[in-house]
């Protein structure tokens, strides 16, 4: 595929001033023109990316320099955007803010300089006028390699008020792509972890994601939009699409056999999944079929290997306990050797049980909400050879959680995290892989190919 597909990136001065608005809507509203819109993310958000596939069709896709690294953002990026006609990106927080203490890195402008890409700055003016042009010009000027594009004016009160924002704006040089009045029908829940999931509000997502759009569209200037966006050169140095296969990777006579299947849980209670595992999985020669621990009592026929990943189980905490029959199903499973790889939420339903309620028991740990939020990324080593990685693998992962477990790690720990604090976490035991950190396995993905052997061979 080209290298040069248009593309923008959504940015802000800071969270909260309309970054998802303006984003979902863009891309619903290019998508309503008939034009095939990739969409991505920048950082380790899960939750973003699942309104960006209603408003697109495609599948939302994350962009981090710091999981990843930045030589995967090119790659990853014309990956997802393989077969489109434009490329939205949705920052993170505010356009220079990064991982804390690495400077720029993984940040939204970092990402936009990776990728060559214009920005297209979100304001909230709301509580603002003559100002909103000296803030506009810091942003525009404080890194030249960053090239922003334009700005749109969020939550602006009246013409009036308008009229004194441009006027200001003209002496920053930046030109007004879109002015979006406050519209309090476009705002979507959030609860502890940010937004509340597509998954467990969809219809009313799909109307929020129309809201956005027609918000959008009365406000912004779409062709001066989609003109900046092909204003985009090639992807800077050179980069070729990723591809979930390894060109390492020959296929051996156990690749031409029916593969295993690896069961993925999916549902309201775990939506955080990057695209890419799947396709890891895949490519490395599994069967994937998703199943839902709030409803199905079986795990799928030929189970061979399991992955939870992250979500809510404990908002679903009731919910989950009630399946007993899948409870016992995942804890045969994980008796009997299988690989079990399990993330952050799912090292909440493999405990004993969670806010006093009883969950699979494959570890001899129980679980609690907390008011202290864990946040962060985390840069780590294997502790222990796993189902996942031999033991002194690195890998770069994320924490985002209000939950505790106690213990908090295993006669065999899953992983030590290093840095100011070192410490070790998570639980190996037999084919059980089981900890709080997400991590992104197109950065190492020896990691899928070795949890799939083993799933052929356990």
């Amino acid at each position: 595929m080209s290298a040069s597909v248009p593309r923008l990136v959504i940015a802000a001065p800071s969270s909260g001033s309309g970054k998802t608005t303006v984003a979902t809507g863009l891309m619903a509203a290019f998508a309503a023109r008939g034009l095939a819109v990739s969409p991505h993310k920048v950082g380790p958000d899960y939750i973003d990316p699942g309104y960006h596939a209603l408003a697109t069709g495609r599948v939302g896709r994350n962009l981090d320099a710091y999981l990843c690294g930045p030589e995967l953002v090119g790659p990853l990026f014309l990956h997802g955007a393989r077969g489109c006609d434009i490329a939205v990106v949705e920052g993170v927080m505010g356009l220079y803010d990064g991982a804390a203490g690495e400077g720029e890195l993984a940040s939204t402008a970092h990402v936009a300089k990776l990728l060559g890409a214009p920005v297209v700055l979100v304001v909230d003016a709301s509580s603002q006028s003559r100002s909103v042009a000296a803030l506009v010009h810091g942003f525009a000027s404080w890194d030249p390699e960053v090239r922003v594009g334009g700005v749109i004016l969020n939550k602006v009160a009246s013409d009036r008020h308008e009229e004194l924002l441009r006027e200001a704006l003209e002496q920053a040089g930046v030109p007004v792509l879109g002015v979006l009045r406050r519209a309090p029908q476009v705002d979507t829940p959030s609860r502890h972890l940010g937004l509340v999931p597509v998954a467990e509000r969809r219809a009313a997502a799909v109307e929020a994601v129309a809201a956005m759009a027609a918000q959008v569209l009365d406000g912004c200037d779409l062709g001066a939009l989609e003109a900046l966006a092909r204003a985009a050169g090639s992807v800077p140095g050179g980069s070729a699409p990723w591809s979930p296969v390894s060109p390492s990777h020959h296929p051996t006579r156990s690749d031409k056999q029916p593969g295993p299947v690896v069961a993925v849980a999916g549902g309201s209670a775990f939506t955080f999944s990057y695209a890419e595992h799947t396709e890891l999985l895949t490519a490395a020669g599994a069967e994937v079929v998703v199943f839902d621990p709030l409803r199905d009592e079986e795990l799928p026929e030929r189970t061979a290997g399991l992955v939870i990943g992250g979500g809510f189980p404990e908002v679903y905490a009731a919910e989950l306990s009630a399946n007993e029959p899948l409870r016992k199903a995942v804890a045969e499973l994980a008796g009997s050797g299988a690989p079990v790889a399990a993330e952050c939420a799912g090292l909440l339903y493999l405990c004993r049980e969670l806010d006093g309620l009883p969950m699979c028991g494959v570890l001899d740990a129980s679980a609690r909400m907390t008011e202290r939020l864990t946040l962060g990324y985390r840069d780590a080593v294997a502790v222990s050879d796993s189902v996942l990685a031999a033991a002194g693998t690195r890998i770069r992962g994320h924490e985002f959680h209000r939950t505790a477990v106690e213990p908090g790690w295993g006669a065999e720990p899953a992983w030590g995290v290093r840095g100011p604090r070192p410490r070790v976490e998570g639980f190996v035991e037999r084919g059980v892989h089981a900890s709080y950190l997400h991590t992104h396995w197109a950065s190492e993905p020896g990691v899928a190919r070795r949890f799939v052997e083993r799933c052929r061979t356990s």
